[in-house]
């Protein structure tokens, strides 16, 4: 099976600008494609940006919403699946959410933010309920989750347990929690062998001041291809060859004993 080409769009876009970030999300989707890219990430919330404020209600818009629609058509034209973030409104409710638009402009998946992180997801959103979203995509079993979601072990290991291949986290890591992805996603992919795109936003963003750093790392722990702290488009292999030998290697999952943790929960 060939490798799936990631790319990973680290970009704050434009708070509230949607038309301006689909422009963005439309010329990052054009540099992948050529580079041979089956996939493009881009961060939490990219559609509409991040520090939006009271603007969350007005901006967001169901799954199968106009943003979805616009970026469908982007997924067509350039012939590459999109991971993208969002406010999705559901009826009186409002999720941070996330959806995958596969290559032909077919919905694939939508994950809600299952951990609110600070006061304002908190004011604005309401939690997920499903911890493993899942889609396959070329062949590979792509799994979702959202920023803070990711720095609960117990997630990444439900998705592992899933049969997860990928994980796609889109981000919105803010200073100073760069450690986390310095150091906490690859021990995440490698403890649950997996790989995982962590896509963050990047710069000062309202009250908020974004740490780039953005990353694909591998099921042995090694970072595939990592971002610097600005505006930067990361292109890195997903290799299931590789994946499969690591994971007959790795006894983790293998010598778990189920048993004896029941009282973690």
């Amino acid at each position: 099976m060939p490798s799936l080409r990631t790319a990973l769009l680290q970009s704050s876009g434009r708070p509230g600008a949607v038309a301006e970030n689909l422009k963005a999300l439309d010329e990052a989707a054009a540099r992948a494609a050529d580079a041979g890219a089956r996939l493009l990430v881009a961060p939490e919330l990219f559609l509409t940006g991040y520090a939006i404020g009271d603007a969350v209600p007005e901006l967001a818009e169901p799954a199968d919403g106009p943003g979805a629609e616009a970026i469908a058509e982007i997924a067509v034209r350039h012939g590459l699946a999109v991971l993208y973030g969002y406010p999705e409104r559901d009826g009186e409710r409002i999720f941070n959410a996330s959806q995958l638009i596969g290559a032909d402009g077919v919905r694939l998946a939508n994950y809600r933010k299952t951990h609110l992180f600070g006061c304002f997801e908190q004011e604005w959103f309401t939690p997920g309920e499903q911890t493993v979203v899942q889609a396959e995509l070329d062949g590979i079993r792509v799994g979702l989750l959202i920023c803070y979601d990711v720095e609960f072990p117990e997630n990444v290991r439900a998705h592992a347990l899933a049969g997860t291949d990928l994980l796609l986290v889109p981000t919105a890591q803010m200073h100073p929690f760069q450690f986390v992805a310095e150091s906490v996603v690859p021990v995440r992919a490698f403890e649950s062998q997996m790989y995982v795109a962590y896509v963050n936003r990047t710069g000062p963003e309202g009250e908020f001041e974004f740490v780039g750093l953005s990353c694909l790392a591998g099921p042995d722990g090694v970072v595939r291809t990592r971002a610097g702290r600005g505006e930067e488009l990361v292109i890195g292999e997903v290799d299931p060859e590789f994946l499969a030998a690591s994971r007959a290697a790795n006894p983790y999952l293998a010598d778990r004993r189920p048993g004896l943790y029941g009282s973690l929960a």
